[in-house]
């Protein structure tokens, strides 16, 4: 028997639009009935048995809760893996990311915190609109690749934010 899908995990049908306060809640539910600690005087066996689906539970909700993983999840489900690596069709997102790293890189040459805070606003503003796109497209049919390249967006956006958090707390110190 396979992996249970990760939405049905949480009794959740498979849909970019989460409520996360839920999804939390239902994560803390699920993970407080298979708690190792629970079965701490029980059999080996059953041990690692709710050792594997507190695992399970931890590895689904960190996929849902983040909407780059979770696009690329329902990508998966969908009909298979996002290739890892193809041409760049996205001239225009092309040219944006570089404009974004010099951005940041000049940011970062002038210690500059308060404009890395408004970068890192505009990026939030950035990604929202790009997951309110794939939430768009991801409830048409035959928008596989408009889904995968807004997919490839959020990657990239998602990186882009870890960054930032860095740049801010090494500027911070």
């Amino acid at each position: 028997m396979g992996k249970p899908c990760h939405f049905a995990l949480f009794d959740l049908q498979p849909a970019f639009r989460l409520d996360l306060d839920q999804l939390a809640a239902r994560y803390r539910e699920r993970v407080r009935d298979v708690h190792p600690d629970r079965f701490a005087d029980a059999p080996q066996a059953e041990q690692r048995r709710a050792l594997e689906q507190a695992a399970q539970l931890n590895d689904a909700y960190q996929t849902l809760k983040s909407a780059p993983r979770r696009a690329l999840y329902l990508l998966a489900l969908q009909g298979g893996e996002l290739p890892l690596e193809t041409t760049v069709q996205d001239p225009d997102f092309l040219l944006q990311q570089m404009q974004w790293r010099e951005e940041l890189e000049e940011l970062q040459d002038q210690a500059d915190l308060e404009g890395v805070a408004v970068f890192k606003r505009r990026l939030k503003d950035a990604q929202g609109e790009v997951e309110t796109r794939f939430a768009a497209c991801w409830d048409l049919p035959g928008q596989r690749d408009e889904a995968e390249r807004l997919v490839r967006r959020l990657q990239f956006l998602d990186k882009l934010s870890q960054e930032v958090r860095q740049l801010e707390e090494r500027l911070d110190d």
